[in-house]
């Protein structure tokens, strides 16, 4: 029979970590931290700056609701909070298909743009006239951005600087593009339509692949929420009909073991999701602050001044002395 450890080393063993964490938390604090503004949000930042659900307040009420049901039922304060706390953040951690596929629906919006700037830009026309014609028939994902770029440029605003604004506006979804226009507007290269049709291939190309990819990951989150449901009967029942089975979690050492065995189902669920979600859009363009890399910066200014003004600039003229 396995020893589980009494009340005092628990406590014991809890106060030593805060002691741990306060001296941790010290030593930063004396060291002091630099902000680094070019530098993404964590997780939590990213938490708390996302736009809250109108569904939250539902789910944190019916959470609540259930974790109270379950404490008057059972009297396990740990099954009460970590099932309140399932119901209360489920789309944590078994979600992730709305965000794959409002992902998926931003980068056919961008690829499409990319095909009618292309086609607009092959009858000569400017990008400070090409952009308008594209903004109005763009897809509903990037519309407003368009149509804020579009106002931008009414106002006189540099078209370099309305379309940094752009990049940040679709989330760097777009940015090859954007880099791509940027060189142009500084270049005034004639290169522009070829790599407007190679990113729009591209593009097309990694649309595909995204598709087959969230279509094998909803048979995973399927096959989670069926494990899932199956642990939670298979406990419901134990609880109800097998008081002698589940005797010894109503003690103290009982809840911890519970406390422990469901954090390693909601660590091995996070990871899981975290396996099967899809990671945002790398930022190609630089942030606020952040410095272009110089040969990001000559492999676009080739690709968008075409090879031959490239030649040209580097084979002195045949007049010169």
């Amino acid at each position: 029979m396995v020893n589980v450890p009494g009340l005092n080393v628990l406590f014991a063993a809890l106060i030593c970590g805060g002691i741990g964490a306060s001296v941790l938390l010290l030593v930063v604090a004396v060291r002091g931290t630099v902000p680094d503004p070019t530098r993404p949000p964590n997780r939590l930042q990213a938490l708390l700056q996302r736009p809250r659900s109108p569904l939250l307040m539902l789910r944190l009420a019916a959470g609540l609701l259930l974790a109270v049901l379950i404490f008057v039922v059972t009297r396990w304060p740990v099954a009460a909070v970590g099932l309140g706390g399932l119901v209360a953040f489920w789309p944590a951690l078994m979600g992730g298909s709305k965000e794959e596929q409002q992902q998926i629906v931003r980068l056919e919006a961008v690829v499409t743009w990319c095909e009618a700037l292309r086609d607009t830009t092959t009858g000569h026309a400017g990008l400070e006239q090409a952009i308008p014609a594209t903004a109005q028939n763009a897809a509903p994902a990037i519309r407003p951005a368009l149509l804020r770029l579009t106002g931008q440029l009414r106002s006189k605003v540099p078209l370099d600087q309305a379309l940094q604004d752009l990049a940040e506006q679709l989330n760097h979804s777009a940015d090859l593009i954007i880099a791509a226009l940027q060189m142009n507007v500084r270049t005034r290269g004639d290169g522009l339509v070829g790599v407007l049709t190679n990113l729009a291939v591209a593009g097309r190309e990694e649309l595909d692949l995204r598709r087959k990819i969230t279509a094998s990951r909803a048979g995973d989150r399927r096959a989670v929420q069926l494990m899932l449901g199956i642990v939670l009967a298979v406990a419901t029942f134990l609880v109800l009909f097998s008081h002698t089975y589940t005797a010894p979690y109503r003690s103290v050492a009982g809840q911890v073991v519970l406390a422990v065995v469901m954090g390693l189902f909601a660590t091995s669920f996070a990871w899981i999701r975290k396996l099967a979600s899809a990671k945002p859009a790398t930022p190609f363009l630089p942030r606020a602050g952040q410095q272009v890399d110089p040969m990001e910066q000559r492999l676009i200014t080739a690709l968008t001044t075409g090879p031959e003004p490239a030649a040209m600039a580097g084979t002195p003229r045949a007049g010169a002395r």
